[in-house]
């Protein structure tokens, strides 16, 4: 794992309101420009997940590392490890339903959380190419694993 990998996970936990303004201000500028470069997070693949606000009703966007399995997205509220769960899984757990935009396309989801044997397979391929285990252990909080299935 790189060193600016694990300095920006510091960063997330003792700054999280500017982890999340970085994280809008990073989908906004996806949601624009579209280029494939800016599509990769330290090598993982990025998705951008429309949610509505929760509490302000207004539209969310969030870029965010996932995994592929079969036609399923998989995605962990990890927040860098922080306390706070991130507000785009608050968010998308209220609302039932989002928008995965992947550039190409765009697809309308529903979050389903995993959980028992399935979670620990995920939970073993996600730890193979994002720090998740790294952010785990930062947060007394069990993070969760989202598989986001087409709506």
């Amino acid at each position: 794992m790189s060193a600016a990998l694990v300095a920006l996970g510091g960063v997330a936990v003792r700054a999280p309101r500017a982890t999340s303004r970085a994280t809008a201000a990073h989908g906004a500028l996806l949601r624009r420009v579209r280029l494939g470069l800016l599509r990769r997070w330290f090598g993982l693949p990025l998705l951008l997940l429309e949610t509505v606000g929760r509490r302000s009703g207004r539209p969310r966007c969030v870029a965010l590392a996932y995994l592929l399995d079969g036609d399923d997205l998989v995605v962990v509220p990890a927040n860098a490890g922080a306390e706070r769960t991130p507000a785009w899984w608050l968010n998308l757990r209220a609302a039932g339903t989002g928008v995965v935009d992947l550039g190409e396309h765009r697809t309308a989801v529903r979050p389903v959380e995993a959980h028992g044997p399935e979670r620990e397979r995920l939970w073993r391929r996600l730890a193979a190419v994002a720090p998740v285990d790294r952010y785990q252990r930062r947060t007394p909080r069990r993070l969760p694993v989202v598989i986001l299935r087409p709506a």
